[in-house]
């Protein structure tokens, strides 16, 4: 009996000296790790995890072993942020979900609110633009106004993105904003019905004196092309020696509307060529059957802030000589993204490939140390600064250098 009893005790004392090793893990509510039982059972004392292990591993350890209480989402979404911002790119980005429902709106250029454009003010909103149908119209709001209360709470001194989150809501709800018209003094109390909307990202506007048509194209969103049909259309409508496409500050948007806006120009031409990391290629083509008729030059202005699909309508239209470019050069954003949706309302956006225009042009941008533009980017057939000496308005004949030029290249053809 007694090698049984010594073969008992030696037993109990190796269950004792194995549960050391996992006491902690236990104590933590956490399964033991791996390293722990590779430990306690004579293994090596540095087990080899593959990343995903590795960084579960450490998760459950911060989460539970940190001094303070955590919101486990948003440990995660620093994670994803992390790793994101570990590839070195910066159009690859983890969305939280605000951010992420932004830039679907954005996209879209829709959303449920009153129908204007907010600008920050020290009392709260100033409006910059009302559109042309929606609730804020209807209610005789005006460039100007300014918005300082939202159903009776102020936002002098808060942030713009507050006020404009608390604006909108759900189609057919009410709110009620404290406005002070411009000129005026004491604020009003209007109550306006919420209503969905779309953003104008394409604005017309007739230079009578030069006889110009002139087009700002804010974003290449879903409903760009229509919109600038339609005032490519309200344009017509006069004597025209020309047009000028604005597209400084424009960055970017959707490829496929960058397609259908090239297709406005030319016919079953390639757009853009893609290649992913395999070396694989992909071409987008413009459409056939949705050309119009330009009996008059076109110019397109571009500078740094020209980026993405803006570059890839402006180098289309200089590579098929439809548009003379004048300013500065583009961004140089070379790349496409896809953005890949997440269950808590969270989104990825991952460069998947590389793109090139119809010349084969490699425009990507190059920067020094210290995040200084070297190289790339479209650049202009005729490069125009804007002048610094002096406050300048995008699209004010008198102050716009850029414009001045492009009105004057129509004119005179040189």
């Amino acid at each position: 009996m007694k090698p049984l009893r010594a073969l008992a005790f030696g037993g109990l004392l190796v269950v004792l000296w194995a549960f050391g090793f996992f006491w902690r893990d236990l104590h933590q509510g956490q399964m033991p790790s791996s390293r722990a039982i590779a430990m306690a059972f004579g293994g090596s004392r540095s087990v080899k995890l593959n990343p995903e292990q590795l960084f579960k591993q450490e998760y459950s350890r911060i989460a539970s072993s940190f001094y303070k209480p955590l919101k486990t989402k948003e440990l995660k979404y620093a994670g994803m942020e992390g790793l994101m911002a570990s590839l070195g790119d910066p159009h690859t980005m983890f969305l939280v979900p605000r951010v992420n429902e932004d830039f679907a709106l954005e996209t879209r250029a829709n959303f449920v609110g009153i129908g204007a454009r907010l600008s920050p003010d020290p009392l709260g909103a100033r409006i910059a633009v009302v559109f042309d149908e929606g609730p804020a119209r209807r209610a005789g709001l005006a460039k100007d106004d300014l918005i300082t209360a939202v159903d009776g709470v102020s936002y002098v001194g808060k942030p713009v993105d507050d006020l404009v989150g608390k604006i909108r809501g759900k189609e057919g709800t009410w709110v009620h904003i404290g406005v002070i018209k411009s000129g005026d003094s004491k604020p009003i109390t209007l109550t306006l019905k919420r209503a969905r909307v779309f953003t104008p990202t394409v604005e017309g506007m007739y230079l009578d004196e030069s006889k110009i048509g002139y087009l700002m194209v804010q974003s290449f969103s879903q409903p760009t092309a229509e919109q600038f049909d339609r005032e490519i259309v309200k344009l017509n409508e006069h004597p025209l020696k020309g047009l000028i496409i604005d597209l400084r500050g424009n960055p970017g948007g959707l490829l496929e509307t960058a397609v259908e806006m090239v297709s406005r120009f030319v016919e079953n031409k390639i757009v853009v060529t893609m290649k992913d990391r395999d070396g694989g290629k992909s071409s987008a083509v413009s459409q056939s059957g949705m050309t119009l008729p330009w009996p008059y030059p076109v110019v397109v202005l571009i500078d740094e802030d020209s980026a993405s699909a803006a570059e890839i309508f402006a180098g289309c239209l200089r590579d098929y000589r439809k548009a003379t470019l004048i300013g500065t050069h583009s961004y140089g954003k070379s790349s496409v993204q896809e953005v890949k949706e997440l269950i808590d309302g969270a989104g990825a956006k991952i460069t998947i490939a590389k793109y090139f225009l119809p010349s084969a042009e490699d425009m990507s941008r190059k920067v020094d140390e210290n995040g200084q533009y070297v190289s790339g980017g479209i650049h202009p057939e005729i490069e125009v600064k804007l002048n610094d000496d002096k406050p300048v308005t995008l699209g004010d004949v008198k102050t716009d250098t850029q414009l001045q030029r492009a009105i004057q290249y129509i004119l005179t053809g040189k």
